[in-house]
């Protein structure tokens, strides 16, 4: 349960660093409050780790022969796939999530996968897992 609050926090900053850094991304952008604003980042984050869960295998799994022919590129465009499914639920939910692109959905995948990696090897999020193993 920690790992996934810990996993949560981690995607929720990425998301957060990637919407300062790129300008097609708009992440919360008209919550006045610092608290609204950090409610909104948490609640995309809450819905990307659903939908990073449940969908994201299926699609890789249908996926793998494109995957394979691409040599791995094509999980580039999954996970904007993924970035802009967050963003249509988040809009269901009334939470501002908003791509100008697609291109802007790509480069944003890449930036939060890169982040949410350092984030987790410094953290040592993934590093529980071996432990249980043990």
């Amino acid at each position: 349960m920690f790992r996934f609050i810990g996993h949560l926090i981690i995607v929720g900053v990425a998301l957060w660093l990637t919407s300062l850094l790129l300008p097609g991304m708009h992440l919360g952008e008209g919550d006045g409050t610092i608290l609204g604003q950090v409610l909104t980042v948490a609640g995309i984050a809450l819905i990307f780790a659903i939908v990073d869960a449940i969908v994201k295998p299926i699609l890789s799994f249908f996926a793998l022969p494109l995957t394979c022919l691409t040599l791995g590129l094509f999980m580039l465009v999954i996970n904007a796939l993924m970035l802009l499914l967050t963003a249509w639920v988040a809009g269901l939910f009334g939470l501002p999530l908003e791509f100008d692109s697609f291109w802007w959905a790509l480069l944003a995948g890449v930036i939060v996968g890169i982040l949410s990696s350092i984030f987790e090897a410094i953290l040592g999020v993934d590093g529980d897992r071996d432990r249980e193993r043990a």
